[in-house]
């Protein structure tokens, strides 16, 4: 993520009326005091901090760029492993097809034949399958993958009358389409029964009206089958990456998914009316009949996309470390600002001296932090990582304000100020639906002891005029 433009623009604006303004109040101090030592006001050390929090965002956002790119190459590496895996899969069928071939008289009075396909779904479909996943890793990349075993059992009967079809209708070319997202993940031969006899499978699809990938098998009717009912079985082995989807077009369907995966994020149109999860994996189920779905039980040509009803399950993976880094990043500038606002009263309250170029380094290292967070978490893992960085940290700018204060009381206070600052940061990152109400919980906590560690100085500087 870059740092737009009109951002830049109205960060540079804000800072520069505010300089304007404070080294105007500035100014007046000086004219009202003389005893003031005007490098030492509260109004000019405030602008020129505030200056050097403008310019810490610039490295700041140098480091989302690089943890924007680091996920982006995380992403591009996932997709390479899931090409030569198998990319996710959602299976469609299987589908009857017969031709239709119906006279017609064009625009020149030509009479022709025209053909399309009478797609007919299964009157009964069950589908159990079981996937077997694991972790593959590149580098220290990683993406969820699966082997899954698929039984498609049901069958075919004709809600229909010759009558109602349009055109003459071929029986002896009726053929069953079954789609699959990605054929390489086909792993050996299809095993596929119709009417309880094996029958041979072609590679492609006779027909594409629904789906485009897939294979075939050729099952030529007789016009007498209208009035007969015919079973299917159907043994499918199958890899695949990130999710497993199937598409309920029986008018009666029956979807079971399970695996040993404990983390599973249900997906699709309708979520399973009984689940089970836990530690040993999960067990989903899917019951629907017809009035589910927004197509026919059979039609004829494109006439229906039967892709908006699919179902399944996502291996989910825990939330990507690098966008837990990002969201860190974003309260950057709270860090710089709380700390630096805490060496400044420190310096006002305690007559303790802290150069400017000082507060520069105290807000490298808090910007620095972000950086050795995201390095250290795609070896270690978010937590592990955030503690390590925290600790490493939360060390070396105590020790440094520690030699610069000479105080073991004020080093305390500095050091209780950022442990607490980076355990308020884990928790909000730790909450999703309360992280916001949290953050501002937090700021206004904060902005209230600003207030009123202000007062003392303020009575500080009245005294001693």
């Amino acid at each position: 993520m870059q740092v737009k433009p009109c951002r830049i623009k109205i960060f540079f604006y804000s800072y520069t009326l505010l300089f304007k303004v404070l080294l105007k109040f500035n100014i007046m101090e000086i004219l009202q005091s003389n005893k003031t030592n005007w490098s030492n006001t509260l109004t000019f050390k405030s602008a020129i901090i505030a200056i050097i929090a403008l310019l810490l965002l610039i490295p700041l956002a140098m480091i989302k760029d690089v943890i924007s790119e680091r996920e982006t190459a995380a992403g591009q590496v996932e997709g390479n492993i899931s090409d030569q895996f198998g990319n996710a899969q959602t299976l469609v069928g299987p589908i009857l097809n017969i031709p239709v071939e119906k006279t017609v008289i064009d625009k020149d009075g030509i009479v022709q034949k025209e053909r399309n396909w009478l797609h007919i779904m299964p009157a009964k479909l069950e589908i159990s399958t079981n996937l077997e996943p694991e972790i593959r890793y590149r580098g220290i990349y990683k993406t969820a993958v699966y082997n899954s075993v698929s039984n498609i059992v049901g069958n075919f009967s004709f809600p229909f009358k010759k009558e109602e079809i349009e055109g003459e209708i071929d029986w002896s070319k009726a053929c069953i389409t079954f789609g699959i997202s990605d054929n390489r993940g086909i792993r050996g031969d299809v095993d596929v029964f119709w009417n309880k006899q094996q029958q041979p499978t072609e590679s492609g699809m006779i027909t594409k009206n629904i789906t485009k990938t897939g294979f075939s098998i050729r099952t030529p009717l007789q016009p007498e089958s209208i009035n007969e009912s015919f079973t299917f079985e159907i043994k499918l082995d199958l890899s695949g990456s990130k999710s497993f989807s199937v598409l309920p077009i029986g008018q009666l369907s029956n979807i079971a998914i399970t695996s040993t995966w404990n983390d599973p994020s249900f997906s699709g149109s309708l979520l399973p009316q009984n689940r089970k999860i836990s530690e040993n994996g999960f067990e989903a189920y899917w019951k629907l009949t017809h009035l589910n779905r927004n197509f026919p039980q059979y039609w004829q040509g494109q006439q229906f996309d039967v892709k908006e009803h699919q179902l399944g399950v996502d291996l989910y993976l825990p939330v990507s470390h690098y966008q837990k880094s990002y969201r860190s990043a974003k309260y950057g500038i709270l860090f710089i600002t709380l700390t630096m606002l805490v060496f400044l009263f420190i310096e006002l309250t305690r007559n303790k001296k802290v150069h400017l170029f000082q507060y520069l380094l105290v807000g490298l290292a808090l910007v620095l932090f972000f950086s050795v967070l995201t390095a250290l978490s795609e070896h270690l893992g978010f937590n592990i990582a955030y503690l390590v960085a925290t600790v490493i940290n939360v060390a070396m700018i105590g020790y440094f304000a520690y030699g610069l204060l000479k105080d073991k009381k004020l080093t305390s206070w500095v050091t209780a100020l950022l442990v607490i600052m980076y355990l308020f940061l884990f928790v909000l990152l730790q909450l999703n639906d309360y992280a916001f109400l949290a953050g501002n919980i937090g700021l206004l906590i904060a902005l209230g002891i600003i207030m009123k560690a202000s007062l003392k100085i303020g009575n500080k500087n009245s005294q001693e005029q």
